[in-house]
């Protein structure tokens, strides 16, 4: 019984449509201005090149000569899905400009545009649907500045509408939506899971005679998951801060390179063994790798300092309540089947050469701006 319900486990695995860490997701900043409301929109090229096929000699590169080509197709394309209404009037949006822009993960079209309301905008209500009928995992991420005041929003497949008010609505509520969207934005990250689950793995087993067997007892199994977890929670934490606030940068390239190369050492490391005690101490080196990759949805806001604690906060304790979730569904379950060969073969050794090779694939993509895989 044990070994059928870890196979469909495994293979319920194999078959989840896994992907390289970072997300589509676009920037868009609105500002109040008299009658008027200015706006910034900044879309991923990658998105794009998706959606309409930017690369027109197809070498792999989009320039920019490329894209000032298409820049009436582009508008066309996202202007439309994208209404702006005040008080319960339509204020239709007009371009006024079009450039392009490096944010943490890559280049990205910028769309200017503006639109003039009947009176000065009270209540204004955002309606979005960039992307979602291509990838539900879509977010745009919105920055809103009105009466001296900033308050964000995150539009999703479930949310495509928002309605702001002047005074910078409910901080709380914004809280919780930076919460929901950190908890959405670790089940998303295989790369993060893959990493975390692998150290996981021998967790419930201790290293005896040159084999893995299992521990005889709960608790030392669980004090091993909670320093691994810990670990990896307290280093992630420290580097999302500090990247998000601007404290430290790095290149996002070799970011998510490094974030590839820690899973496949992770998974080399069940295969053969070098450290088989203190995993915490590896889950807290690279941990500080994945917090960077984190950071990438919160640094490229801009947030003001205020509105920027507020969802540093909320994001963090979303993706500590998602990795949470993850854990205690792994640990009864590994814990209970430790003992069979499946989870001690298939799983811990299988499973180990399958994230390694993953994990090598994203590591040539992401080092050499390839796409091998479909995911």
């Amino acid at each position: 019984m044990r070994r059928t319900i870890l196979l469909c486990l495994y293979l319920c695995l194999l078959a989840f449509p896994a992907g390289a860490h970072k997300p589509s997701d676009s920037y868009l900043n609105l500002r109040v201005e008299g009658t008027r409301v200015l706006g910034q929109w900044d879309i991923a090229l990658r998105d794009l090149d998706y959606a309409m096929g930017l690369d027109g000699n197809g070498d792999g590169a989009i320039t920019w000569g490329e894209l000032r080509a298409r820049e009436t197709e582009v508008t066309a394309y996202a202007m439309p899905r994208l209404k702006l209404r005040s008080d319960g009037l339509e204020c239709t949006p007009r371009p006024t400009g079009y450039l392009v822009d490096n944010h943490t993960d890559g280049a990205y079209a910028v769309l200017r545009f503006a639109a003039d309301c009947a009176m000065a905008p009270g209540v204004v209500e955002v309606n979005y649907n960039l992307f979602f009928d291509l990838d539900p995992q879509h977010r745009g991420l919105l920055r809103f500045e009105s009466a001296g005041k900033t308050r964000t929003a995150i539009f999703s497949p479930a949310q495509t509408s928002q309605r702001l008010e002047p005074e910078g609505g409910n901080p709380f509520a914004q809280f919780l939506e930076f919460g929901r969207e950190g908890v959405w934005h670790i089940w998303i990250g295989f790369d993060h899971i893959l990493f975390l689950l692998t150290l996981l793995l021998p967790a419930v087993l201790e290293r005896r005679d040159g084999q893995w067997k299992m521990v005889n007892e709960f608790r030392p199994a669980l004090v091993n998951v909670l320093k691994i977890v810990t670990a990896f929670t307290v280093a992630h934490s420290i580097t999302l801060t500090l990247a998000t606030l601007g404290v430290v940068q790095l290149s996002s390239r070799w970011v998510e390179s490094a974030i590839a190369v820690s899973v496949i050492l992770a998974a080399l490391n069940n295969l053969y063994p070098l450290v088989t005690k203190k995993l915490w101490i590896i889950a807290f080196a690279f941990g500080l790798i994945h917090g960077f990759g984190f950071a990438s949805v919160l640094a490229d806001l801009d947030l003001p300092q205020q509105a920027l604690l507020l969802a540093l906060v909320g994001f963090n304790l979303g993706v500590e309540v998602g990795q949470l979730a993850i854990v205690c569904a792994f640990f009864p379950l590994a814990f209970w089947l430790r003992d069979s060969w499946f989870y001690r073969k298939a799983a811990l050794v299988g499973g180990s050469v399958l994230v390694a090779v993953v994990g090598s694939v994203w590591l040539a993509e992401r080092l050499f701006d390839l796409r091998v895989l479909a995911f």
